[in-house]
């Protein structure tokens, strides 16, 4: 059967549910964290510390890996840190010692880190251009999906099975997945690598990567993450404060903007494939959406109001990532794509961990008016970075490796 579907869809389908259990393995950890305070006796302190070992593991490592991926081939190491991560949350349901819980979760974020570098090298080579912006689509829209089925699924999981062989249970469905990858492996093309000498490649890849291109990429994914996670982090409280919004109501606001922005790739996606016009549909999209931010941040409207329009900002943000990825693409030289994203998308962890402390210290010290201001501010910036990359991209010619 599997074999008679489009293999289009089907590596769509594979790099699409490794994404999936990639953003569903971050996330299915803080329902555990009620049982495993009684379980180790540790603080909720020391509970944040194993995400942002996972966190930070993830980070760190995906450029060194995309080095890698352009060097040796993104497949084996698809394979292996899918596997590494699923092994290492399914060996958390035996865990007996807090430290344990820490090293468990620094080696499930070591497998994690694998995959933004391998599956962009594969969607480039195994998708044609026309449908590219699609399937880069589609691979967000599986992420982002995973995030937000794993809170509730696992804390469903966790209430019937206990937390023990909830975690087991989730990290072993990894496998099967593992075994899909191989079964599937003839379909997954890769980006055609370059076979140069070693210190060539080590210069030449540096050069690319402290470009102001790059870096200016890399500033526009830090500062829409920081956007992003402040708005995700403290929407609540701020809508409850500043306008008086329901709790229940502020939190169906902050499900509308996710939600938004979740389905909001799948339209970014279908206009990538049809207009080159990439860079002012992302600027068009990102003004109207700080705009909407804004507007819900200093008035005050009706519930109904203020989860309409988040979800329409939402909306429109999500709409405008996958413009972003293909711009980014088109950005890459002939071999380079491992490396770059790998990069490059190592701002939004950055960015996801730098927002939360500023936007709280704004409510802290009685501002909570200002944090969706900022959040709009932000992102208004970022558009200062994403137009000066695509300019010095077309400008720069950096050399491509001697053969």
């Amino acid at each position: 059967m599997a074999a008679s579907l489009h293999p289009g869809i089907r590596v769509n389908s594979v790099i699409g549910t490794g994404h999936f259990m990639s953003h569903f393995y971050q996330l299915c950890l803080p329902p555990m964290f009620l049982a495993w305070q009684s379980a180790f006796d540790v603080s909720f302190a020391q509970l944040g510390l194993s995400l942002a070992l996972m966190s930070c593991a993830t980070g760190l490592l995906q450029t060194p890996v995309g080095f890698l991926v352009d060097r040796y081939g993104a497949r084996p190491f698809l394979i292996g840190g899918t596997l590494l991560m699923s092994l290492s949350i399914a060996a958390l349901g035996v865990a007996t010692a807090y430290w344990q819980v820490l090293l468990l979760c620094l080696v499930s974020g070591i497998g994690n880190s694998v995959i933004h570098p391998t599956d962009y090298a594969i969607l480039s080579g195994s998708v044609e251009r026309g449908q590219l912006g699609r399937s880069f689509a589609v691979h967000t829209f599986c992420g982002n999906l995973g995030s937000a089925l794993a809170p509730p699924v696992s804390a469903m999981l966790m209430i019937l099975l206990g937390w023990r062989s909830t975690l087991l249970f989730v990290g072993l469905v990894g496998v099967p997945l593992v075994a899909l990858i191989l079964w599937q492996s003839a379909i997954l093309r890769e980006q055609v690598r370059r076979h140069e000498g070693a210190r060539a490649s080590v210069v030449s890849s540096r050069k690319l990567l402290l470009s102001r291109s790059m870096l200016l990429f890399f500033g526009f994914f830090m500062l829409t993450a920081i956007a992003g996670s402040g708005i995700q982090s403290w929407l609540i409280p701020v809508l409850h404060e500043v306008h008086g919004v329901g709790i229940e109501a502020a939190s169906l606001a902050l499900t509308g903007f996710l939600g938004g922005a979740t389905g909001g790739v799948l339209l970014g996606g279908w206009f990538a494939d049809r207009s080159d016009r990439h860079l002012a549909f992302t600027v068009l999209l990102t003004i109207a959406s700080a705009a909407l931010i804004l507007l819900v941040g200093l008035t005050s409207m009706s519930e109904i109001a203020t989860i309409g329009v988040l979800l329409i900002a939402g909306l429109l943000i999500g709409a405008s990532r996958t413009p972003r990825d293909v711009m980014l693409k088109d950005a890459c030289p002939p071999g380079q794509i491992g490396k770059v994203f790998g990069f490059v998308s190592a701002g939004l962890p950055l960015g996801g961990a730098l927002a939360p402390v500023p936007f709280g210290l704004l409510i802290d010290h009685g501002r909570p008016d200002l944090v969706l201001a900022l959040a709009a501010v932000i992102l208004m910036a970022s558009l200062l970075c994403v137009g000066s990359a695509r300019a010095s991209a077309e400008r720069e010619l950096i050399p491509e490796p001697a053969e």
